[in-house]
């Protein structure tokens, strides 16, 4: 059996990048997107990371600084992302056998039995994602995904030389690099695990690829000794074509403004509940049951703290928004108290199973065909005009409660409205 190869094809600072690619007068400028509500920085345009800015830096206390740098900010648009994530994967999937998405901005590829040149392939790949989408990447190969990752950080740390492709195929290669890079630079290997590791000598990459897979399991876990496994060449990560079923589903949101009133909250509960009962959709699964929770703002020493959730049981498994949505809200009266600033609320939908693999008693009730067949019709409408075209009554199209994103850019490729306009001379 040949030896695997694998891919990984990474977006360059993405969120910046979907930003730059229709503000082309931005190529140079210093970019950084922030999170919800405009609170923190989460993505960052290597201008900007130049500047000193950091990942989950406060907004607040760098605005000022960073806008006098000549720095330019944008609210997070996910709608934008998203699509321009959807674009780019479709470029990658014809380029290559097999792929499995593993996040927005990454995707990892099978080149096992390709023939052609693979550093060509890679620098292929690039070219048409960029030709096509204007999103520049990295693509990394070797024998096993986490090495795979390895040689797409090396793509990218060290650009001007690789061209933004790395192959480690070759052993003489992959070893250099494992004895460059740092051992908090593998996959996997977090703060806490890298300073135990550090107790033990193993500081690198390569020292971490040379420790013995049996001790690292018995000290650390399984998933350590397979991550050393996979630094030496062998493959003990296959590639996910589909990826699993979410064994639970959350939608919670900080609101724009601190909320007192009962009815605003509901509003933003049962929002979330329809959002969450879309998801649950999407992957096939129906759910027992639902939990709903609100809270305060927590670090405010002057603000009053109050938090609290409530687990509700549904009649039976269902993927109804409509059922779902009035069980969230039963449970939210029941929670509220009066006299708070809630600054956010959760669902989450647990217990979750597939269509049909639940088994209950012989008189026990399931989800009607008929409320399946209403859901279809919520779905393909919101799928052919966008999502919120239909949606329960309670659900407001521009609630006063949402996000505050003061920054937001346009949708400029999933809302009619909002299209780039061009004129001709």
């Amino acid at each position: 059996m040949a030896e695997h190869v694998f891919a990984l094809i990474d977006c360059n600072s993405f969120y910046c990048s979907c930003e730059r690619v229709f503000r082309p007068d931005l190529m140079r400028t210093p970019i950084v997107v922030l999170s919800n509500n405009d609170g923190c920085v989460i993505s960052r345009s290597p201008e900007a990371k130049a500047l000193g800015i950091r990942m989950g830096e406060p907004w607040f206390k760098i605005r000022k600084a960073y806008a006098a740098a000549g720095g330019v900010a944008f609210s997070s648009n996910y709608a934008l992302y998203g699509d321009i994530s959807e674009r780019v994967m479709t470029v990658i999937e014809g380029l290559v056998p097999k792929l499995e998405v593993y996040s927005i901005d990454e995707a990892f590829a099978e080149l096992t039995g390709i023939q052609s040149d693979l550093v060509r392939l890679g620098r292929e790949i690039r070219s048409q994602v960029l030709a096509s989408t204007g999103i520049p990447t990295g693509v990394g190969i070797a024998s096993t995904k986490t090495l795979a990752k390895l040689a797409n950080y090396a793509a990218k740390r060290w650009q001007k030389q690789t061209g933004g492709v790395v192959d480690l195929t070759d052993s003489q290669r992959r070893d250099k690099l494992l004895r460059a890079v740092a051992v908090n630079e593998v996959w996997g290997i977090g703060r806490q695990l890298t300073e135990r590791l550090g107790a033990m000598g193993i500081r690198t990459a390569w020292q971490l690829a040379q420790a013995d897979a049996w001790t690292l399991r018995k000290k650390f876990s399984v998933v350590l000794e397979k991550t050393a496994r996979e630094l030496q060449g062998t493959a003990c990560l296959e590639l996910d074509s589909v990826a699993p079923p979410k064994q639970e589903i959350c939608c919670s949101r900080m609101f724009g403004e601190r909320q007192e009133d009962l009815p605003t909250i509901r509003e933003a509960v049962a929002t979330y509940a329809a959002r969450a009962c879309e998801k649950l959709r999407a992957q096939g699964s129906v759910c027992r049951k639902v939990r709903v929770s609100i809270r305060t703002g927590m670090f405010n020493p002057d603000e009053l703290k109050f938090a609290k959730g409530m687990l509700c049981e549904l009649p039976y498994p269902t993927d109804d928004t409509r059922l779902i949505t009035q069980a969230a809200l039963a449970g939210l009266d029941e929670v509220y108290r009066p006299g708070f600033s809630y600054a956010k609320a959760e669902v989450l939908l647990m217990d979750l199973c597939g269509r049909g693999e639940f088994t209950d008693d012989l008189f026990a009730a399931s989800q009607p065909a008929a409320s399946e067949k209403v859901m279809a019709v919520l779905d393909s409408v919101n799928a052919k005009w966008g999502r919120g075209t239909l949606r329960p009554g309670i659900v407001p199209a521009s609630p006063e409660w949402g996000m505050r994103r003061e920054l937001l850019s346009q949708s400029f490729t999933t809302r009619v409205d909002q299209l780039w306009k061009v004129s001709a001379r």
